[in-house]
């Protein structure tokens, strides 16, 4: 069975613009071998190495077709086309920002000291898991005559199964183990905000009623180990020591970028405008004359006055 190669469009232009140049300085076969290396690698993600005969060819096939193409649109003139060459222009930046990048996780690898330190980190940031229950009610009133026989040494189960209106009052307004999460806000805050053992003093609102509330126990999730989430943590260490990284660039360039994005919006404003009126002359400007018969009505002799 054939694996069709599906050639990315950023692909396709990237090896335009790798191509464009050929006629003013040909290509090595080293060069060529090394774009076609490049190439393989961005439309499949493997190497050629662990292509298939039939896909390598399927792939050689691609890329000489394309190569073929690109050179016909240098000949035609379209990389001089103000719109191909900002293609090719903003293609090169994404290549050479790509290639900095790689390059600067080269330099700064992720090693087992960053692992170990975004695991507790992102373990720590983990919210606790809570065992509740509560009673629900339709007004505040009732509430607050709940929380009255609760401080008179009433069973709060035997309270839930009585007055609850959830049907959780069959299991004595017992709620199991749950994420805040998974809680409407005001009952999260109210859970988070309990001692263990310890049920809210004044009713909590929200729009399944009033509830009150007991917290009988908080636990840590079960988490996955550090060596089962590393690969997963890799990745997410080098997107943060790139955006570190990207942020020092920024400063580093000087540049104001809302004075640049200001900049850009007035240039481009003042680009739709020239097109406008290239398009459409303003009232009052001449407009060339129509000839007889491409619907314009002839002249006539003004009338006599006779």
């Amino acid at each position: 069975m054939h694996h069709r190669l599906y050639i990315p469009a950023l692909v396709a232009a990237l090896l335009l613009s790798a191509c464009v140049k050929k006629e003013v300085e040909p290509l090595t076969p080293e060069q060529s071998a090394a774009n076609f290396e490049a190439f393989v690698t961005a439309a499949t993600r493997k190497t050629e190495a662990e292509l298939t005969p039939d896909e390598l060819r399927q792939a050689f096939d691609q890329y000489l077709t394309m190569q073929i193409a690109a050179d016909a649109g240098e000949k035609a003139g379209l990389d001089r086309k103000a719109e191909v060459a900002a293609q090719l222009r903003v293609l090169r930046m994404n290549v050479l920002s790509e290639a900095a990048m790689r390059t600067y996780l080269d330099e700064h690898p992720v090693v087992d000291a960053d692992l170990s330190a975004e695991y507790d980190a992102q373990v720590a940031a983990v919210p606790l898991e809570y065992s509740a229950r509560h009673i629900l009610v339709d007004d505040e009133t009732t509430a607050k005559a709940l929380i009255v026989k609760l401080t008179e040494g009433a069973d709060f189960a035997k309270l839930a199964k009585e007055k609850s209106k959830d049907p959780s009052a069959a299991n004595g307004g017992d709620l199991g183990w749950f994420a805040p999460q998974t809680m409407v806000k005001p009952f999260a805050d109210a859970v988070a905000a309990l001692e263990k053992g310890k049920y809210t003093t004044a009713p909590v609102q929200t729009q399944f009623g009033w509830h009150v509330i007991l917290l009988e126990d908080t636990r840590k999730p079960t988490l996955p180990t550090l060596a089962e989430v590393k690969d997963r943590l890799q990745e997410m260490v080098q997107r943060k020591k790139i955006q570190t990284h990207i942020e020092d660039l920024k400063k580093q360039s000087g540049i104001d970028a809302d004075k640049a994005y200001e900049e850009m919006k007035k240039t481009l404003a003042a680009e739709a405008k020239k097109q406008v009126k290239q398009e459409a002359p303003e009232f009052g400007e001449p407009r060339p004359p129509v000839a007889e018969g491409e619907g314009a009505a002839a002249p006539t002799a003004p009338a006599s006055g006779n």
